[in-house]
């Protein structure tokens, strides 16, 4: 049984992503109607949009469910974030009074299409896992240069698109792109034969800044945590990235999980960063355990043919945190806005089983992946389905986010391109 019981169908199972101790908030619709918040328990969804419609429930005295993404909730900042969950949580508790009021705002979510959880306002991305990081510079640069100067002393990122950051569901296009082969002078303008995958979380900033945050202020500044794919072209990035980093091998798109977990229901799951190998300044040091125990993995489904579960690693595995990326990416005095995204970076553990993309899984493409089916893979194909799952598990219930989920497109065929 879940730590905490509900008279909602589904949400005492142990095996449900969405039991009462979670709470997640999406945006989803059913037949084709208007988007709608809605906050994920057992096997149905709370139309918070309609409840307050009908003022059953009411976290402020403006309307902020009437638009269909929650940034003006979180607006309220972590006091109404609080209030309103704890009031949730009352209402769909196993012996709650409010049950006749809120049963009819129910939806079956085997019925519901899910979309973007919140308009994201930018989205900047990180190379924050270590061993991802050595994984990557060893392939490129030897183990004995794998990490750049700067690693071990800051969280390295860059900043992406935000248009291009999509739900799970969503179909994602092979890239075009300039490919540079070592045996041409020139460039060739071709679809990425490179194409990959990244397995990320992602942190839902609530609340703006403006000027320094101290890592404390930057974790009381995050609303919650998706699941996060960052696809990724590596041949087009090989020939781009230099000097300036990644451009269009990262603007494709950037898949996400439908619900946004809130750090509320993440806090039995605190754990902290790894031991130091260089001291950090001052301001990236925090103040107590900044991570979160989440097992992650990816599975992949050539067309028509069953998933074959590729990695499992852990959140835990980062060298560093959600906060700490923050407070970092707000010493310039970068205002920080209301819908921002930050992506981990590429979660790997030490072992090849638990590698989070496929660059590092197939060493470059140098040791291919034998699927489940027989299919071998060192990048993507088209057709490939990549699914990404996270949960934390608690002593008879989980904690879950749900799938990032994307199929990969031919590329388009645009005359006078090739």
């Amino acid at each position: 049984m879940p730590r905490l019981a509900s008279w909602v169908k589904g949400a005492n199972e142990p095996d449900t992503d969405f039991p009462l101790d979670n709470l997640p908030c999406g945006v989803f619709s059913v037949n084709g109607g208007k988007p709608r918040c809605g906050v994920a328990i057992g096997e149905m969804v709370l139309d918070v949009s309609a409840a307050e419609e009908a003022g059953v429930l009411r976290p402020a005295e403006a309307p902020v469910f009437d638009v269909p993404f929650w940034n003006g909730f979180m607006e309220l900042g972590p006091e109404i974030w609080a209030a309103f969950r704890s009031a949730l949580m009352q209402a769909l508790a196993e012996s709650s009074p409010q049950r006749p009021e809120l049963e009819p705002f129910l939806v079956p979510m085997s019925t519901a299409a899910m979309h973007m959880p919140f308009a994201v306002a930018e989205f900047t991305d990180f190379y924050a896992g270590r061993n991802h990081a050595f994984n990557v510079g060893s392939m490129f640069r030897g183990p004995e240069n794998a990490l750049p100067p700067n690693w071990l002393h800051m969280p390295i990122g860059y900043n992406g698109r935000a248009s291009s950051v999509v739900v799970s569901g969503t179909d994602i296009r092979r890239p075009w792109g300039q490919l540079k082969s070592p045996d041409h002078d020139m460039p060739a303008f071709l679809p990425s034969r490179r194409f990959d995958f990244e397995l990320e979380m992602g942190a839902v900033v609530g609340q703006p800044s403006q000027g320094p945050v101290s890592v404390a202020e930057a974790d009381e500044m995050i609303f919650g945590y998706v699941l996060l794919n960052d696809w990724s072209a590596r041949d087009i990035q090989a020939w781009e990235y230099q000097p300036l980093g990644p451009f269009q091998a990262k603007a494709t798109a950037t898949t996400i999980s439908p619900w946004i977990v809130t750090k509320a229901a993440l806090e039995p799951f605190r754990t902290s960063t790894p031991e130091r190998e260089k001291p950090l300044l001052p301001y990236l040091r925090e103040p107590g355990p900044m991570l979160y125990d989440i097992a992650l993995e990816a599975a992949l489904a050539p067309a028509g043919r069953p998933e074959t579960v590729i990695t499992r690693t852990n959140y835990a595995e980062m060298y560093y945190s959600a906060p700490q990326q923050l407070a970092h990416h707000t010493v310039s005095g970068c205002p920080m806005r209301v819908g921002d995204l930050l992506g981990s970076g590429t979660v790997s553990g030490k072992t090849r089983p638990e590698r989070g993309s496929l660059l590092e899984l197939s060493w470059g493409g140098k040791e291919p992946l034998t699927l489940e089916g027989g299919e071998s893979r060192s990048f993507l194909e088209d057709g490939d389905t990549l699914v990404l799952r996270g949960h934390a598990r608690g002593d008879g219930y989980r904690i879950g986010f749900g799938e990032a989920r994307g199929t990969v497109l031919p590329a388009i065929d645009k005359p006078g391109w090739a």
